[in-house]
């Protein structure tokens, strides 16, 4: 099961994205979790500088903007 956290303060961008990770995940038939990381020391330490950031098993795959869902899909596949 792949874990995905969405990391964010909670802005509207942050909301969207981990939204439409779900999405994609319940289209696809995908095994995880989506879960939101709002602190900013864990944001930190994944030394992610802009968000919203995509975090899935412990990998920073995007950061700085909302992912398209074509990206999402390719991250799942």
């Amino acid at each position: 099961m792949k874990q995905i956290k969405v990391l964010g303060s909670g802005c509207t961008k942050c909301v969207k994205t981990a939204e439409l990770i779900s999405e994609v995940v319940n289209e696809l038939g995908v095994e995880a979790t989506v879960s939101k990381e709002t602190s900013p020391e864990a944001i930190m330490g994944y030394g992610v500088m802009r968000t919203p950031a995509v975090v899935i098993d412990e990998q920073v795959v995007h950061s700085g903007s909302m992912p398209e869902k074509a990206q999402i899909e390719s991250w799942l596949a």
